[in-house]
Formats: C-alpha cells, structure tokens, sequence
C-alpha cells in the first residue's frame, strides 16, 4: 500500500510539473539574467540614440509589444515592425527622449525594468519626468513579450502573477 501511494504521489507531481512547464514557468540562469540584461541596457541606449532598428534586436519575429491605453499611441503592436512603429511613434512628438533604466529585477523568464524617462515635447522647454516600468518576458535568449506599465507596483505584481 505505501510503494503505491509513492507511485502515485510521483505520477501527481510528474503531472503538475509538466502542467507548469507547459505555461512556462521556466527561470533565467543567472547567465542568461546577465546577457538579457546587457542586451537590454543596449536597447534602451539605442532607443535613447533614436536607432530603433539597434533596439528592437533581441526582440522576437512575433513579438507582443504592449503599452498602456493612456501612453501616446498605447495598445498592442505585433512582430518587430509593429514595435518598431510604436517605437518611432513615441519620439515623434518629442525634441529629445531618454529612457534611463534604473533597476533590473527577474522574476523568472521575466525582466522587470524600472524606468526613469525624460521627454521634452517638440516646440517646448519643458520637460516631462516620467517614472515608469517595462516587462520582458523572454524565450530562448528574444524577448517573446513586452508590456509596459505606468504604475511600477502593477508590473511586479502582474510579472509575478501573470503567466499568460
């Protein structure tokens, strides 16, 4: 009775851990965590040099690029090309942008980046600070996701608990 109780409490747990790795609970290496955020330090100073195709290289071909409904521009974009174009939509409208990341912090195959970004709107002296939060979410070494948020606590928390 005790080795087929053992039995099934291994068949249990084979099942719960193939049910997690199919949704993709898989965590970066610290060596992975090292490149990514490398790679990603790179993006955010390409993007702040205005050379969107430098940034978008460690993205996937079939990316999901999402931003916040009240961001310029915001909603969802698809592939490269569709986050190329959000990209180059955002600093449109702006004399200059920078994109600082202030913290990197993985949650497992998820980058959470605290941003600190600066615009100053075309045809203004004014500069607008703005504190944000980007997440990546990564698969074989590209970014498969990437969703922004306005509120810093919202990404952690749904990096944390969203896994979809």
């Amino acid at each position: 009775m005790k080795s087929l109780w053992t039995a099934v409490c291994v068949l249990v747990a084979s099942i719960i851990g193939c049910h997690h790795a199919w949704k993709g609970n898989r965590v970066l290496t610290e060596q992975e965590t090292a490149h990514a955020i490398t790679k990603l330090r790179g993006a955010y100073e390409a993007f702040n040099r205005g050379d969107i195709d430098s940034a978008v290289q460690m993205l996937d071909a079939h990316v999901e690029w999402t931003e916040p409904k009240e961001f310029p521009g915001g909603g969802t974009y698809h592939g490269i090309d569709g986050a190329k174009k959000y990209l180059a939509q955002s600093r449109a409208g702006a004399a200059e942008v920078i994109s600082e990341p202030e913290r990197f912090i993985p949650v497992d195959d998820r980058i959470v980046v605290f941003v600190h970004a600066k615009v100053l709107p075309k045809e203004s002296d004014t500069w607008q600070d703005i504190r944000l939060a980007d997440v990546y979410t990564f698969e074989g070494g590209r970014v498969t996701k990437m969703r922004a948020f306005a509120n810093r606590e919202d990404a952690l928390n749904w990096a944390q608990g969203n896994r979809r």
